[in-house]
């Protein structure tokens, strides 16, 4: 593993620092992990891509966007008795793009917070609601209630504020689109099925200009942070140094 000499915080510039949804939710989850990264650039391990919920989302847009196109209501909002509609913005593919997104500059801390957002739907008040794209294959059905679904709403509570800095009305209710997986048929024959369910999600946005301020303070700071104590990365890391001291 290379360390980045890219996207990395710089305490001497004076040049606005672009920091992501994503990392804010990594320094919620571990300070020391998101200061290595953003600071150090020493980034964690990889993941494997999600490449079937990538491809899942993918469509999801696509069948968005041609319901965007003849500005009409999409069927599965009117089975849900959703009285809302695609916006039809020509930023969609803009705000979509991760590395463009939906920006805006927090001025007390010089950072530009941004977001790819997966779709935005509008009432006839012209109030719009943030919509995620999730998709998993369960047996239950599904919900927002598991603790690690905690970044869901996060994430959707980043895309609401960054879209009220923008200027717009901004519904507290967001919505989830959840597509799950069936695996009750009796053979796969080249074809997944889904159900779709339509989880709505009231956001509280309060939270996020302190964390700003939080996360400022530890870029600005020489000292690397406490490890969380529910981080994996940072328990085997500190688990192999045992191991490394114990046979040495």
């Amino acid at each position: 593993m290379h360390k980045r000499e890219q996207n990395v915080y710089n305490l001497l510039s004076n040049e606005p620092f672009s920091l992501s949804r994503s990392k804010i939710d990594l320094f919620i989850e571990c300070p020391r992990c998101f200061y290595l990264d953003v600071k150090l650039g020493i980034s964690r391990p990889p993941g494997f891509p999600f490449s079937l919920n990538q491809a899942v989302d993918t469509l999801l847009k696509k069948e968005f966007d041609i319901h965007r196109a003849k500005k009409e209501k999409y069927p599965l909002l009117e089975r849900y008795g959703i009285k809302l509609r695609p916006l039809d913005d020509e930023r969609i593919h803009k705000w979509r793009n991760n590395r463009v997104g939906i920006r805006y500059y927090h001025l007390p801390t010089n950072l530009e917070i941004y977001g790819a957002i997966d779709d935005v739907w509008v009432d006839d008040e012209k109030t719009i609601y943030i919509v995620d794209f999730k998709s998993t294959s369960s047996s239950n059905e599904v919900n927002l209630d598991d603790e690690w679904k905690d970044s869901y709403k996060r994430q959707m509570e980043i895309y609401q504020w960054l879209f009220r800095k923008n200027g717009f009305k901004v519904s507290k209710t967001g919505f989830f689109v959840y597509c799950n997986g069936k695996t009750d048929r009796e053979a796969f024959d080249g074809k997944l099925e889904f159900d779709i369910s339509v989880l709505p999600y009231e956001g509280n946005d309060s939270w996020i200009e302190p964390i700003l301020f939080e996360i400022k303070k530890t870029l600005d700071s020489e000292k690397l942070p406490l490890a969380s104590s529910k981080c994996d990365f940072c328990s085997y890391y500190e688990l192999r140094k045992k191991e490394e001291h114990f046979k040495n």
